[in-house]
């Protein structure tokens, strides 16, 4: 049963090369099917990811059913590992192309 699962939210924020909007846009428009089921079957849901156009960050937001989330870099699929070399021409990347990612801290939240 799902609903008895405990959700953490998880919220974090990347950084998008000016004038990528569009295109980051489109790439996850066509997110493709094995990497959204495989983010799912980690755990993650109600995934949402924000564009500020005054600082080009990215804010995403995400609920956890496990410990881990979209951004662990330990153990990384060939299927993540793929999308993060695609989309490293629009984004602030580590070495091994994961984004630069930061997590928020929350300091409010309201059901």
């Amino acid at each position: 049963n799902n609903n008895s699962l405990i959700m953490k939210r998880f919220a974090f924020k990347m950084y998008l090369k000016p004038g990528c909007e569009k295109e980051y846009a489109r790439r996850h428009a066509a997110i493709w099917p094995e990497l959204k089921q495989m983010i799912k079957d980690s755990g993650v849901s109600n995934y949402s990811i924000f564009w500020d156009k005054e600082t080009n960050l990215l804010f995403a937001y995400q609920e956890c059913s496990k410990d881990g989330n979209s951004q662990d870099t330990d153990n990384v699929d060939p299927i993540t590992q793929k999308w993060w070399d695609m989309m490293a021409d629009i984004m602030d990347t580590n070495k091994d192309n994961s984004p630069v990612s930061i997590p928020l801290e929350e300091l409010f939240h309201m059901d």
